[in-house]
C-alpha cells in the first residue's frame, strides 16, 4: 500500500503546517469541520488534553521522520495504555484513519502553500487507487486557474482514502506544452447530515464526489491567517480571528440549581487574602502550599493550588470587581458544572491562539431573584472566573452573555 506521505524526505511545508496546529479535545468527529482543521488537531472521543497532545506528537513524528503505519500503531498502543483511553471502533480502523487522514491533509496543505506561486493548477487522480471514484477520475487532467471556485471545495483529498493530488504550472509552461485551460465544472451540491449516531450531528453542504467533511482546501485558511494583517489596535480587543469552532449551543441549560447565600464570602477585607484563597482551595482538598489534583467530569486533571491566586512575583491577587465573594460558586462550577466547553481563541497579549476550557453553571440564590451563571475557564495562559447576576446586568444582556460562553465544542452536559 502506498504511504500517505509522498517521498522519503521530510516535506518542510507539510511539517510546518501540522506543527502550527493546537491540540483540542473533542467528543465527535463532527465537532470540527472543514477549514477549522487547519488550526486544530482533534481525535474523535479524545477529551483529555494530555491524550490529544500525545496523539498529535505521534502524528508529528510520522510526518517529520517518515514513521510507517505499523510503527505508528505501536506508539498508539502505548498512548492508549498510558491514558487508559477507551475508544470506539477497531484498532486497525482507528489508527488508519488518524494516520492516513492527517498525513494526506497535511501533505496537501503544504502543497497548497507551494502552489500559490503557480497561475494554473492541474488535478491528478492517483493510479495506485484500487477502487477509483468516478468523479475523481473525471476531474483528472483538468487544468483550471488557481482562483477557480472549483478549488474552494474540491481540492484534495476529497474523501477518506483519497490519494488525488494537484500540480501547478505557469502560463508560460501551459503555452509551451500546448495545454488548454479546462472549462470550470458545474458542481452539483448536496446537503448531508453527519454524525447522526453521535452527540453532535450537523448538516454540511458538499459537491457530489466529495466526502462530507472534505469540502475545503487544506492549508488555505492557515495560509490566509499567516498572511493577514494584524489588528489595528489589539488593546481595544479587535478580534484577530473567530473562535474555533464557533458553534453555538442548540438547546437550553439545565434548570438552575439553588446556591446557599451562606456559602458566599464576605466583602473583601485587605490582609485577609489567605482566607479567601483557602475557601476556594478547601473545596478540592487543597490548602496553601498543598496543591491537589481535581479530575473533572470528562477525566481531565486540573491542578488546584494557591498559585492560582498569586501574580508572577508571588503576591496575592484576590479582589477583582467584588467577584471574590463568589469564589465558592466558581468552585462549584468547576466541581459540578452544567456544561464543559472547549474552543480555540486568540490571546492578544500573547500574540497567539490558545485553547480555553470553560465550565458553566446556572445558579439561583435564595432571595428569589432571576438566576445567574458562574463560569470557570482556564488554559495554558491562566484562568478566569466570572459570575453574573441580574442585578449586575439587564435580563436580555444576561441571556446574551450566557450564549457567548456556550460556544465551541461541548464536551459534557449535566443530566437533569
Amino acid at each position: 500500500m502506498m504511504p500517505a506521505a509522498y517521498g522519503s524526505l521530510p516535506f518542510d511545508a507539510q511539517i510546518a503546517f501540522f506543527r502550527r496546529k493546537l491540540a483540542m479535545p473533542s467528543r465527535s468527529w463532527t465537532d470540527i469541520v472543514h477549514e477549522h482543521h487547519d488550526h486544530a488537531f482533534v481525535v474523535a472521543g479524545a477529551m483529555r488534553m494530555a491524550l490529544v497532545e500525545d496523539l498529535q506528537a505521534a502524528v508529528q513524528k510520522a510526518i517529520s521522520e517518515g514513521t510507517t503505519l505499523q510503527q505508528f500503531r505501536k506508539g498508539f498502543n502505548r498512548i492508549v495504555r498510558d491514558h487508559g483511553w477507551r475508544y470506539r471502533g477497531s484498532r486497525g480502523w482507528r489508527t488508519r484513519v488518524i494516520y492516513e487522514t492527517n498525513l494526506r491533509t497535511s501533505y496537501q496543505a503544504g502543497r497548497y502553500t507551494q502552489l500559490q506561486k503557480m497561475d494554473f493548477w492541474q488535478y491528478h487522480h492517483s493510479p495506485s487507487s484500487s477502487d477509483p471514484r468516478p468523479q475523481h477520475l473525471a476531474w483528472s487532467g483538468m487544468i483550471l486557474p488557481k482562483d477557480d471556485p472549483f478549488w474552494r471545495t474540491n481540492y484534495p483529498p476529497n474523501g477518506f482514502g483519497c490519494k488525488c493530488t494537484v500540480t501547478g504550472m505557469s502560463r508560460k509552461t501551459l503555452e509551451r506544452k500546448g495545454l488548454k485551460v479546462s472549462p470550470s465544472p458545474k458542481l452539483k451540491m448536496r446537503r448531508v447530515k453527519i454524525g447522526t449516531r453521535g452527540p453532535n450531528p450537523r448538516t454540511v453542504t458538499v459537491p457530489e464526489g466529495v466526502g462530507p467533511g472534505f469540502a475545503y482546501p487544506p492549508g488555505r485558511d492557515a495560509w490566509m491567517h499567516t498572511h493577514a494583517l494584524p489588528p489595528l489596535d489589539p488593546s481595544r480587543g479587535f478580534p484577530a480571528g473567530p473562535r474555533i469552532p464557533d458553534f453555538p449551543a442548540r438547546d437550553l441549560l439545565p434548570s438552575p440549581r439553588k446556591f446557599s447565600a451562606n456559602k458566599l464570602l464576605p466583602t473583601f477585607r485587605r490582609g485577609k487574602e489567605e482566607e479567601y484563597a483557602r475557601a476556594f482551595l478547601a473545596e478540592f482538598g487543597a490548602d496553601i502550599g498543598k496543591p491537589a489534583v481535581f479530575v473533572d467530569a470528562t477525566g481531565e486533571p486540573v491542578v488546584i493550588s494557591d498559585a492560582m491566586f498569586r501574580d508572577v512575583r508571588g503576591r496575592w491577587k484576590i479582589a477583582k470587581h467584588g467577584r471574590e465573594r463568589y469564589l465558592p460558586m466558581l468552585a462549584a462550577a468547576l466541581k459540578d458544572p452544567d456544561e464543559i466547553w472547549v474552543a480555540m481563541e486568540w490571546h492578544h497579549a500573547l500574540g497567539k491562539a490558545v485553547i480555553r476550557r470553560r465550565y458553566v453553571a446556572w445558579f439561583e440564590l435564595p432571595d428569589g431573584s432571576r438566576p445567574g451563571f458562574a463560569v470557570f475557564e482556564y488554559g495554558r495562559d491562566g484562568w478566569l472566573g466570572v459570575t453574573t447576576f441580574p442585578r449586575n446586568l439587564p435580563a436580555d444582556e444576561l441571556d446574551g452573555e450566557v450564549e457567548k460562553v456556550r460556544r465551541g465544542i461541548r464536551l459534557y452536559k449535566r443530566k437533569p
